[in-house]
């Protein structure tokens, strides 16, 4: 990912930053919400950082700030079990559907916690913090409406926000993440 040419893209497209994280700044953000971010995130965001609406500060350790944040980066949580809830949601891997709604929260909330964290990007799009590697694909995430929105960071920003003609994703390309893959995975197969 050449990150000067797309930071330099999104300025024209708009995009407002600031300086980049530093090193102590990103080991801050790293313990403060228990993540760590894909080299290719870290890399973008020591570079510059986004302060655009829509997109995360991590700079900003305010009160107020900081429960954002973590608010976000639950969102995909209480999107499971409000599809559980409402949707009639449930992945096989998890077993059989419990008959209490509160025993197939917990089930489901255990394997959330077991997967990797998704960091938010931009919006409801989401990085997953592992593989700890470049090319971690991208996923809009809304509820369990998960879908793949780029094949990597680089790849996303574009699609997002038109830095180049958007092209087809390619699946082949995309790199499974456990969890996150089967939920995909999962609505595939009932289409």
């Amino acid at each position: 990912m050449n990150v000067t040419k797309i930071v330099k893209r999104l300025g024209k497209a708009g995009i407002k930053f600031t300086s980049g994280l530093n090193e102590s700044e990103i080991t801050e953000a790293e313990s403060l919400y228990n993540i760590k971010f894909p080299p290719d995130l870290k890399s973008f965001l020591m570079y510059a950082l986004p302060v655009s609406e829509g997109f995360v500060n991590w700079r900003d350790i305010s009160e107020k700030n900081v429960k954002s944040i973590n608010d976000r980066i639950n969102w995909p949580l209480k999107g499971i079990i409000f599809d559980i809830e409402h949707n009639h949601f449930w992945i096989k891997e998890w077993g059989n559907i419990p008959d209490s709604l509160q025993d197939a929260i917990k089930i489901a909330t255990l394997h959330y916690h077991k997967a990797p964290k998704l960091i938010p990007v931009y919006s409801h799009r989401y990085i997953s913090s592992e593989p700890i590697e470049n090319g971690n694909p991208i996923m809009s995430v809304y509820q369990t409406d998960i879908i793949y929105y780029g094949e990597n960071l680089s790849s996303y920003l574009q699609k997002e926000f038109i830095l180049k003609k958007p092209k087809d994703l390619d699946f082949n390309n995309i790199k499974p993440i456990r969890f996150w893959s089967n939920i995909i995975d999962n609505w595939d197969e009932e289409l």
